[in-house]
């Protein structure tokens, strides 16, 4: 239906299309404009324009008829804004810059707010006028305390320039959007982003005529977003969700709306010239107007069925009777937002107080959910919409959630009726609440429509998803193709939003869809000798929330705080529960992390986080504690590194692992703020190993990776968020920190393989090769300190290393600097370390000599040395193999293995270095480990025979350095090298004979 021709008139003169903005005083009697192409701002009596856009007298312009003309900017006006209630301020912003404060209706200068760098695109006044939001080019929202006009926060998070600010009529959230089309909304009691919605709004470019724009409904329960498709798309004021969408008749964006006073009707503009009006419940346009040029401000009457209007050209008009008197007034059953707060059971004895049930019936037919106490108004209002349209399933749908959400509103306003002095700045017990983090599984992207998304992707590989007719098609790719047959994909009828992934297997789940459709876990194996291996679960009266995989298990947390673990094939092994709700779970091996809430958000918006490991194998539970994140922040990522270390990501940047070190602590090992090369670089985190992270790096406003085109993995080397060294040796610094995390990570490892009687082999040569690599990055970091002159810091890095030889090399280092205080402190440190060694070495070659003396020259320190190296505690202070070992069981081990040796060799003392002639054949690992252990029995030998010469010498301990090169005494050293070449011609001679023996 299209109305009467609406008749504009020029209010500000314009010679090329610019924006312009209308606003109405709170009374409805004046109507004020503004235009970006001009200084003026015009305060216009309301009936007069009526009346001349009736055709009932005057042609002549606005600007000349206006009651007040202000002429106090620099530059054009951008936007203006009235503070609610009789006698507020009129509030102006420009692209001079500045915001400005007048009395109003008069028009009287008060004074200037606010300065920023950049010009000023957007105003808005929250519903009691205490707060101003300001925002444009520049960077941050500025919020103004009107009541002394200072700024008492700045909201940072666009990208770009903010087009357009709307607070919620309750006085929680301000939203905002800006023109790459991203809205957020931002928590007003603690000053924080509370959500953000990626590009779901148009952009226009440099065409800074029109501009993005976005509205809370009058009940504050849905806000209105222009959408990409030429509709207006209405999203939950708590999740943040879709609601749903209003598409008609618009062929190009719309880029201004405003709702009727009671939120029945939305009236919209487009970029196509058409001006429509919407019946929010039925969801149809039931009238509309076209125009010669874009509307780029609309706003409707308060308490009345009209709606002001401007154009691009500064014309601009009333829309009269815009709502047909066939239809409900725009007007009748607005919200009296003033009584939102007062508690659900405390309504005055004049009002209707209708019963729990009546109070369900009645919210369910709302349209938009009015969250206004119970009156009589509300059941005239039922009557009228049940008259108009009849409910479909969608819109029942739509009214049960928006009436389970009231229902939690009234409980938050029932436990804040003591608290309504605060207001504003009071911090709401159900927003914080709703702010707890909600469950997710680690990998998973957001759905979208018609878009692939990931419900897993980890280092092996991923798995995607489409909604297709009904059903959704599931594919399984791993990384290396070559690793296996393909898997075959797979027709997804419950609708699974969450996956994990392992070698074996994978594992699916689905959350609750109604009462009919209960949550449904699913485990698909990649391979079996059983013809039939998929199971699946089902849960009545609680849905699942996280899964995860580990050898031979699978896992799921669910509403019921439970803890679910399955055996590969099915069978339901443990029900535990936990503690708190889940956030997400992680596998690796035998260990299940799970991270649940301890409690309520804290005052300052932290999320307080539990995490707890169990060993599925041994039914214990290895760890328990509290899951460090950085302040204001929420977990984006969990999960185990490649070697087993359990690793979070928060949405902050900050990846964090969790080492034994200082009694078991959280790392910090990467900032993705210093790691990224642009302020519009994320890092979407995938895994990491020992020395790197794998990552996806998306480009704002993306946050997360897209299924097409593939995504691209990158490898970054872990940084710890170092402070700037004022040597400026931050990558050598970052370099010694992960070596020294990476060698504690095998030293533990190790003392867990020996406890259990295993060889350690493999281990102790991978720790010998990071202490050597360790090491070197402490000469170089020495290096650094000497140039720097930073001679105490030398010191205390020359204490840290492991080897002889490299603290040898540090001397030589000093030498060459010339630098002979060093030089001094080096050759204290060497001699004290070697002295150390020495004593330990003898004390433990007495031990072995009175356990076993007729191998005491051979067999015994080859095996001591072997045995040692397995429980090696602290290379770091010692590389002594003898150092902090007195465990019984160890030295049991040794006895047992040195008998055995005994009787294998029959107390001959050259086939007791047989084993280790032997080693070599293995690899060239074991080979140097083999040629070590061989050194250091000869070094020992030496240092046995050389002690019984000359007891009293201060230089016992050169034997033991098995990386010795000079010596004071000529022949020492050659005595040294004589031994360990006969030690070697007669392992060669041992290996032959053996070899001969076993070919006869």
């Amino acid at each position: 239906m299209k109305g009467r021709a609406i008749k504009l008139r020029e209010a500000h003169k314009a010679g090329s299309p610019a924006f312009c903005s209308v606003a109405w005083a709170p009374g409805g009697q004046h109507v004020v404009t503004a235009s970006a192409a001009e200084v003026a701002i015009l305060i216009h009596d309301a009936a007069a324009v009526s009346a001349a856009g009736s055709g009932g007298r005057s042609s002549g312009s606005a600007a000349a008829a206006a009651l007040t003309t202000i002429r106090l900017h620099k530059d054009g006006v951008t936007a203006v804004a009235l503070a609610p209630g009789s006698g507020g301020s009129l509030a102006s912003c420009s692209i001079d810059h500045s915001v400005k404060f007048y009395s109003f209706p008069d028009g009287t200068f008060q004074s200037n707010v606010a300065r920023f760098t950049l010009p000023i695109r957007s105003l808005a006044f929250n519903k009691k006028g205490t707060l101003l939001a300001a925002a444009g080019d520049d960077d941050g929202i500025k919020l103004i305390a009107t009541i002394d006009n200072t700024i008492s926060k700045v909201l940072k998070g666009h990208k770009g320039s903010v087009t357009g600010l709307a607070f919620d009529p309750l006085n929680d959230y301000l939203a905002s959007v800006d023109s790459f089309g991203t809205v957020m909304f931002w928590d007003l009691c603690l000053g924080s982003e509370a959500r953000t919605l990626k590009r779901v709004a148009p952009t226009f470019g440099s065409d800074h005529s029109v501009k993005n724009a976005l509205y809370w409904s009058p009940d504050g329960q849905t806000l209105a977003v222009p959408g990409l498709r030429n509709n207006v798309v209405m999203y939950d004021r708590d999740t943040g969700e879709e609601v749903f969408m209003l598409k008609g008749e618009h062929e190009q964006p719309v880029c201004s709306l405003c709702w009727s006073p009671n939120g029945r009707y939305l009236a919209t503009a487009g970029l196509d010239r058409q001006v429509l009006v919407w019946d929010v419940k039925s969801r149809q346009d039931i009238e509309r107007q076209k125009f010669d040029e874009k509307i780029c401000s609309l706003a409707w009457k308060p308490e009345d069925n009209a709606i002001v209007l401007i154009d691009v050209m500064g014309k601009f008009g009333i829309w009269e009777s815009v709502v047909p008197s066939t239809m409900k007034s725009p007007t009748e059953g607005a919200p009296d937002l003033n009584k939102t707060r007062a508690p659900l059971f405390d309504d005055d004895d004049e009002e209707e107080k209708p019963s729990t049930s009546a109070g369900w019936e009645d919210e369910a037919d709302e349209s938009l959910g009015d969250s206004a106490a119970f009156n009589h108004k509300r059941l005239r209002r039922k009557a009228t919409f049940d008259d108009l349209n009849g409910d479909s399933e969608d819109v029942d749908m739509i009214h049960e959630t928006e009436s389970r959400k009231r229902m939690k509103d009234r409980h938050k306003d029932n436990k804040e009726g003591a608290k309504k002095a605060i207001d504003d700045s009071a911090t709401s017990g159900r927003l914080v609440t709703a702010r707890m983090q909600t469950a997710f599984q680690p990998g998973s992207t957001p759905s979208h429509p018609g878009k692939r998304n990931f419900l897993a992707y980890n280092m092996l590989g991923s798995i995607t998803t489409i909604e297709n007719e009904g059903h959704s098609h599931v594919e399984v790719d791993f990384h290396d193709t070559g690793r296996g047959p393909r898997v075959p994909s797979m027709s997804d009828y419950f609708g699974f939003t969450m996956a994990a992934l392992n070698e074996s297997g994978s594992v699916f789940a689905n959350p609750c869809k109604g009462d009919n459709n209960m949550s449904t876990l699913m485990y698909r194996p990649f391979g079996s000798w059983a013809g039939n291996s998929e199971w699946s679960m089902r849960f009545e009266g609680e849905e699942v929330k996280s899964v995860a995989l580990g050898a031979g298990w699978v896992a799921a947390v669910t509403s019921s705080n439970f803890l679910r673990i399955f055996t590969e094939g099915g069978l339901q092994m443990h029900i535990i529960s936990v503690s708190g709700p889940v956030v997400t779970a992680a596998g690796h091996g035998d260990q299940l992390a799970i991270v649940t809430h301890a409690s309520d958000c804290l005052p300052s918006g932290d999320q307080v986080l539990d995490v707890k490991v169990f060993n599925i194998s041994e039914g214990a539970q290895s760890m328990s504690g509290r899951l460090v994140l950085t302040p204001s922040s929420q977990l984006s990522w969990f999960g185990f590194s490649e070697t087993g270390l359990l690793s979070s990501y928060d949405s902050k940047g900050i990846l964090r692992v969790f080492s034994s070190q200082s009694g078991g602590s959280w790392l910090p090992v990467f900032s993705s703020t210093k790691a990224r090369k642009s302020e519009d670089e994320s890092h979407w985190v995938v895994g990491l190993d020992a020395n790197n992270i794998f990552c996806i790096i998306c480009k704002s406003p993306e946050s997360c990776p897209q299924v097409m085109p593939k995504p691209v993995l990158t490898i970054l080397e872990l940084s710890f968020p170092l402070a700037s060294s004022d040597l400026g040796a931050n990558s050598l610094e970052n370099e010694f920190m992960t070596k020294k995390l990476h060698l504690s990570q095998i030293q533990k490892k190790i003392e867990e393989i020996a406890l259990l009687g295993l060889d350690t082999t493999a281990f102790e040569d991978e720790a010998f090769n990071t202490e050597a690599a360790l090491d070197r990055c402490i000469l170089r970091l020495i290096s650094t300190c000497c140039n720097g002159d930073k001679l105490v810091r030398a010191t205390e890095l020359a204490k840290l290393l492991t080897l002889e030889k490299s603290m040898k090399g540090a001397l030589t280092l000093v030498t060459r600097l010339k630098l002979p205080i060093l030089q001094e402190k080096f050759s204290s440190l060497l001699e004290e370390r070697m002295l150390n060694d020495a004593r330990v070495g003898a004390v433990c070659s007495n031990a072995t000599s009175t356990n076993h003396p007729p191998v005491f020259h051979a067999t015994q320190p080859a095996k001591i040395v072997q045995n040692g190296n397995n429980l090696e505690a602290s290379p770091m202070a010692t590389p002594n193999p003898f150092a902090q070992r007195s465990s019984a069981a160890v030295s049991k081990k040794v006895e047992v293995e040195q008998r055995k040796d005994v009787k294998d060799n029959n107390a001959k003392v050259s086939p007791a270095v047989t084993p280790l002639a032997k080693i070599p054949k293995k690899n060239d690992n074991s080979e140097g480990k083999a040629k070590r252990e061989r050194d250091g029995t000869a070094d020992q030998v030496g240092s046995i025979t050389k002690s019984s010469e000359d007891g009293n010498r201060a230089e016992p301990q050169r034997p033991l350095n098995p990386f010795a090169k000079s010596s004071s005494n000529k022949e020492q050293s050659s005595s040294l090298l004589d031994s360990i070449k006969k030690m070697k011609v007669e392992s060669e001679k041992v290996d032959k004979a053996n070899v001969k023996k076993v070919k006869v």
